[in-house]
């Protein structure tokens, strides 16, 4: 009997997960076997749910696009799909300065497509919004082979104002990076292909929605774009491990080095151990992917790439405690005001199964790319400064009924200008020099989670092709 193909994956994220579940439900029609290392001990990389007296908190993603569909699919494939569950809908709101304003309806990352809330709302001056209509008239600002920082993208179709007043705080949202940084094409491209075909983001995204329709629920309300689960993301991970093989799963393991001999890999762990595997699929952040793989001189860009340091800060308090005139899902908070966090989600108004009844669940986000000093201090200071944000806005008395500080230290990989022709040049040098080592995870093509099943499973189904 033919020798079984070993594989490994480094990382146990929701990368490494997804892969180790593809080679699962391969390994009863291929000759493969794999091993799942990770570092801590539990699966699930910035997954992580605490549930206590009813509350059900995120530490760290707290939902996923509903319409990037594969962590649905898998969802449905390991039996959690009668437990997803989409947000609730409702207002959302820029913080500029100490006033909140309404986010103008129509407006997709911050991108007007509907003109009457546009003109009609009080967040930009009569002069920044007609020089946002100037994004009918501007030709071109980038080719299609070109790649520019999303700040100069937006600031030359759409002007200052609206970028830093209502497009950054959005999109550092979701990279928490500097846009003025951030590559177009590796974040938003189809901005990209919106302009070159329409000559206008505007006129692109108008043509764009008017040929869709939003999914609504059985009562005819608007579904939320997100989906979670309801007991947590974490117990997604759960179910996608209790389907894999249970001596494959290695936690708590720290690997110093990989290294090709002959058609093989040898991985070498802290303790001096040495397995060697055929193939090996390595899902952890850039950085440490790099130090793996130190033996090899094509890993600069890993080496040098940036990844940012942000903080969530979950607050629970009695309701009585929490008086919020504004009826809606949270805020973002524009770049030009001077308050520590950068957002804050009224949790338990967006998310309804988060919070048990006569209670509330407020979950505020501090640091920024090139300015995280907030998240080195202490639990209390960084509480103390959230609750003085959060008194500007809302009337809180007394102290919260409890805490969560959780610290992403050097956790969001940046994807700055360059990013796709670097990552492609790198993976060029990979197929060339290192046959049989597939590189995937956040640091790549996505840092969402859908993104990285995307990637996890591309991985091993390129693995199960070669064999």
């Amino acid at each position: 009997m033919q020798n079984k193909k070993r594989v490994a994956i480094i990382g146990g994220g929701m990368t490494g997960l997804a892969a180790a579940y593809k080679l699962e439900q391969a390994k009863v029609h291929q000759d493969i076997t794999y091993d799942l290392f990770e570092q801590s001990d539990r699966l699930g990389g910035k997954i992580e749910t605490i549930v206590r007296d009813g509350f059900v908190i995120e530490r760290g993603p707290d939902s996923f696009l509903a319409r990037k569909q594969s962590m649905s699919r898998l969802a449905k494939e390991v039996g959690l799909e009668d437990e997803l569950l989409s947000n609730d809908t409702g207002q959302a709101y820029i913080l500029k300065e100490d006033t909140l304003y309404p986010m103008p309806s129509g407006a997709v990352m911050g991108i007007p497509t509907e003109l009457k809330p546009f003109a009609t709302t009080n967040l930009f001056s009569p002069l920044g919004k007609l020089r946002a209509l100037g994004d009918f008239f501007i030709p071109p600002v980038v080719g299609r082979d070109e790649d520019i920082s999303l700040g100069h993208f937006f600031r030359k179709r759409l002007g200052n104002e609206v970028v830093d007043d209502l497009i950054e705080p959005l999109l550092s949202g979701i990279y928490a990076g500097n846009l003025d940084k951030l590559s177009l094409k590796a974040t938003f491209p189809q901005f990209q292909q919106l302009e070159a075909k329409h000559g206008s983001l505007i006129k692109g995204l108008q043509a764009t929605r008017g040929s869709q329709t939003q999914a609504k629920d059985a009562n005819g309300k608007k579904k939320g774009m997100f989906l979670t689960f309801r007991r947590g993301l974490q117990s997604f991970v759960e179910a996608i491990e209790a389907k894999l093989d249970t001596g494959s799963i290695h936690k708590g393991v720290s690997i110093t080095s990989i290294q090709k001999v002959a058609d093989a890999y040898r991985v070498t762990f802290d303790t001096g151990k040495v397995e060697t595997y055929n193939q090996v699929i390595i899902t952890t952040p850039p950085h440490i992917t790099a130090g793996l793989l130190r033996s090899y001189d094509f890993f600069s860009y890993f080496k040098e790439m940036q990844a940012s340091t942000v903080a969530t800060v979950a607050l629970g308090f009695e309701q009585s405690a929490v008086s919020n005139p504004y009826e809606g899902t949270g805020f973002v908070v524009s770049k030009k005001s001077s308050f520590d966090i950068t957002a804050c989600t009224w949790t338990h108004k967006k998310w309804r199964h988060s919070t048990p009844s006569g209670h509330a669940l407020l979950r505020s986000y501090v640091g920024r790319a090139g300015d995280s000093a907030i998240v080195y201090q202490s639990d209390e200071e960084i509480v103390a400064a959230v609750m003085k944000d959060l008194k500007t806005i809302m009337d809180i008395s007394g102290e919260p009924l409890f805490y969560e500080v959780t610290r992403w230290k050097k956790s969001m990989p940046q994807y700055e200008v360059g990013h796709t022709f670097k990552i492609a040049k790198m993976r060029e040098d990979v197929a060339r020099h290192l046959p049989g080592i597939h590189i995937a995870g956040a640091g790549l093509d996505g840092v969402g989670l859908p993104d990285c099943i995307d990637q996890g499973e591309r991985a091993a189904e390129r693995i199960l092709h070669s064999i």
